[in-house]
């Protein structure tokens, strides 16, 4: 099959992202493969290929946003049939003994594997996971759009939980790429009046577009104090100004699983009258499904840039360089 793998990570411009040939593979105990359809794009790619993130195994084909149909099962896979559409996400694999996974909180579990870091993702025409971490996908969510769903949506929509947003309330989102402008729609779907701080001109124009109530540079203050916050970008220094931004009572929750480093904070400005600063890890297969049913009824349609699957290192310097408005989608 045709595949892309990370070698050795280095700067985008070094073109760490190769083409290959590798055999198709077989699926294991409990597992399936699927044909794949459609792969997003996601910048935690970008962290890995650049080394932002420590690759886990040489030679990794990343994609972790991949709709596929099931064309093999392995021994003792029954929950999905041959032909059935599938989604494979960022999260594969958790311990299910430790605390973390019997209180529900699977995404911190210290044992857990995901997709293109530990094991080969959808950069590539076949891939193969553990049925019970793959998802259904709605009939009404056609391929290429369904793909970002499965990690700038999901991730994006347990920021969004994590953040506390009232009802009715004021939503700050900085920088608007695939996750943001996926959760900008279910929070104006949901009522809230959202914000948007970002350097890209293309990027302000897609938020206005999705209805957002303001558009800004992303170090700019919003017109009016925040009653929640979710930082996309992976710039430390807009924490700061974010927290800032926020009214009292207020939450901002990073959303990205790479940040720089953030500067030192005036606790009076930043975070006194309690203000608090949340990170956000994965997500667990119960956000995953609460979210894809929200997609589904909200008939949410991500803005997306189809490429060739030939084409995934051009995508992923487009990406680095922001030259992608909303999410970029590989199709074989």
């Amino acid at each position: 099959m045709r595949a892309w793998r990370i070698e050795t990570p280095a700067p985008i411009g070094e073109h760490p992202l190769r083409p290959v040939q590798l055999p198709d593979p077989e699926p294991g105990a409990g597992e399936v493969r699927v044909r794949v359809t459609a792969c997003g794009v996601c910048r935690t790619d970008l962290h890995l290929a650049e080394g932002d993130l420590v690759p886990r195994q040489r030679g990794t084909v990343p994609g972790h946003e991949v709709v596929g149909i099931v064309d093999a099962a392995g021994p003792g896979a029954a929950r999905f049939a041959v032909g059935d559409r599938i989604g494979i996400a960022w999260l594969r694999g958790t311990c299910g003994r430790c605390r973390w996974c019997r209180t529900g909180r699977e995404n911190l579990c210290p044992d857990a594997a995901f997709t293109g870091w530990d094991a080969d993702g959808g950069y590539a025409e076949h891939a193969v996971v553990p049925e019970t971490f793959a998802y259904r996908l709605p009939d009404t969510l056609p391929d290429a759009q369904a793909a970002p769903l499965l990690c700038a949506g999901i991730v994006g929509y347990r920021a969004l939980r994590r953040a506390e947003l009232p009802p009715g309330g004021r939503l700050g989102i900085y920088g608007f790429g695939a996750s943001a402008h996926v959760v900008a729609q279910v929070a104006i779907a949901q009522g809230a009046t959202v914000h948007v701080l970002t350097r890209s001109a293309e990027a302000r124009a897609l938020a206005l577009e999705l209805g957002a109530a303001s558009v800004g540079a992303a170090d700019a203050a919003p017109p009016e104090p925040l009653d929640a916050a979710v930082l996309f970008a992976p710039v430390g220094t807009l924490v700061p100004v974010a927290m800032r931004a926020l009214d009292q009572g207020g939450t901002l929750a990073v959303a990205g699983i790479h940040l720089t480093d953030i500067p030192p904070m005036v606790y009076a400005d930043e975070l006194f009258r309690e203000k608090q600063l949340r990170s956000v890890t994965a997500n667990t297969r119960a956000d995953g499904e609460e979210f894809l049913r929200l997609a589904a009824t909200l008939r949410l349609r991500p803005h997306v840039d189809v490429r060739p699957l030939d084409r995934a290192d051009r995508a992923l310097a487009d990406l680095a360089a922001d030259r992608i408005t909303g999410a970029a989608v590989l199709v074989p």
